[in-house]
């Protein structure tokens, strides 16, 4: 009789750890080959999150660390969630998570819907369409801003021929009315793409039949998208949402690389502010709390999406 795959694991082992691992069962065993590795990834995740809610408690300021530490009880949060400071800039990270949302499901399912009608050159457009999603924040930040230049930035001078502005003295991401706009482009420009693919697959996932069947019952195209391409395409969409929901909500370094969290604080989003207050201001313990309020607010709203999320894959 052949040996389970357990079985010839335990093989290379030495004899005496062999007899032990004989009279252990297959889910036994397997936990004592993958227990290890769960231990040291909860300890790397969960340990930081601990340290990070009791600083939050404290008046503790990393440049300072043999100061006296106290605990202050609930009194970070409270600064926090009184800070007028600290509404502007969630107000700034719900203006750009609201619109880079609302552009890249837009135009990615567009453009999944036009790739999907098969014509010729579709995979050479297809990879044309995925390749700034391939390059890394650091690369496309630079390469925008050099795009918004006022002296060479092509951007501007787009922006100069339609509204009859001087290029020279205007640039985007220096406009207090136009640097939000100005990374919700550059995020849309980068990320539209991974809707598209996932809403790609959504479409290609639907059975041919379906649509067949349709037209046998002279269903127009309209009806047809409505009542067959939207429902069965909606559970990629939603997905492809809340992976981009959450990488927006804590974007950081495409908007430091463009306008640095100004003009004034005009772009600086939840994820700047922190790490303003943390690593320029040394306020440890108020940074805990503020980083413990945010982890809290996305994880809520991330476990009330994928609820809704189950109810439409379970229709």
């Amino acid at each position: 009789m052949g040996l389970s795959p357990i079985e010839r694991i335990a093989e290379g082992t030495p004899k005496g750890f062999r007899r032990r691992i004989r009279g252990l069962s297959d889910r036994a065993i397997a936990w004592l080959f993958v227990g290890p590795t769960i231990a040291l990834l909860l300890l790397i995740n969960i340990f930081p999150l601990i340290w990070t809610i009791r600083l939050s408690f404290t008046n503790f300021r990393a440049n300072r660390p043999n100061a006296d530490v106290k605990f202050i009880g609930l009194r970070n949060y409270e600064r926090i969630l009184s800070d007028s400071d600290i509404w502007q800039t969630m107000q700034a990270t719900a203006h750009f998570l609201c619109w880079t949302l609302f552009l890249q499901v837009l135009l990615g399912f567009t453009l999944a819907w036009l790739i999907n009608r098969k014509f010729r050159g579709n995979d050479l457009w297809t990879t044309i369409i995925v390749l700034p999603m391939m390059l890394s924040p650091a690369v496309v930040g630079n390469f925008w801003t050099f795009l918004y230049q006022p002296q060479i930035g092509l951007f501007n001078y787009v922006i100069s021929f339609l509204t009859g502005v001087d290029p020279s003295g205007f640039t985007m991401i220096g406009e207090v009315d136009l640097a939000p706009w100005a990374i919700v482009i550059v995020d849309t420009w980068m990320w539209t793409p991974f809707i598209m693919l996932i809403c790609l697959a959504g479409l290609r996932s639907i059975p041919d039949y379906i649509y067949e069947a349709a037209e046998c019952d002279r269903a127009s195209k309209w009806r047809q998208f409505w009542t067959i391409t939207i429902p069965m395409v909606l559970p990629f969409l939603m997905l492809a949402v809340l992976f981009r929901g959450i990488e927006n909500f804590k974007m950081f370094d495409l908007v430091v690389l463009l306008t640095g969290g100004g003009p004034g604080s005009t772009t600086e989003l939840t994820s700047i502010n922190l790490k303003r207050e943390a690593f320029e201001k040394w306020r440890t313990g108020y940074a805990s709390a503020y980083a413990v309020i945010l982890f809290v607010t996305i994880f809520g709203l991330a476990s009330i999406y994928v609820k809704a999320l189950n109810r439409v894959k379970d229709r």
